[in-house]
């Protein structure tokens, strides 16, 4: 029950955490991004919502869901506190742009190859 329980809350918090990371980037990268891997994230986050109403009582599901929701959106402000103290908000801008120009070019690259 404990392991079953545990990875019920692995499974949301890893599918949240790749909805949440949809919002980091911009219109565009985010558009490719939500058609290719977000839709999936979604439907795994309601699978894993459906496992837990399957196996747990209600209760025990809207703990795991509030907590993982909670707990992404907390080390998603965290992270993004870090890193804005550590290194500046013009060169996370600038990583930013590159990474997303990076993934737009290697989604096309996967794509026509």
């Amino acid at each position: 029950m404990i392991i079953q329980y545990t990875l019920f809350l692995f499974g949301l918090i890893w599918s949240f955490s790749i909805i949440k990371t949809q919002s980091i980037f911009n219109k565009k990268v985010g558009l490719i991004f939500k058609i290719f891997i977000s839709k999936i994230s979604w439907f795994s986050f309601l699978a894993a919502c459906y496992f837990g109403f399957k196996n747990f009582s209600i209760k025990l599901t809207f703990i795991g869901i509030i907590a993982s929701i909670l707990l992404v959106q907390l080390s998603f402000s965290f992270i993004k506190k870090k890193l804005t103290e550590k290194f500046g908000e013009q060169k996370l801008l600038r990583f930013k742009t590159f990474f997303e120009i990076s993934l737009i070019i290697l989604i096309f690259y996967f794509i026509l190859f």
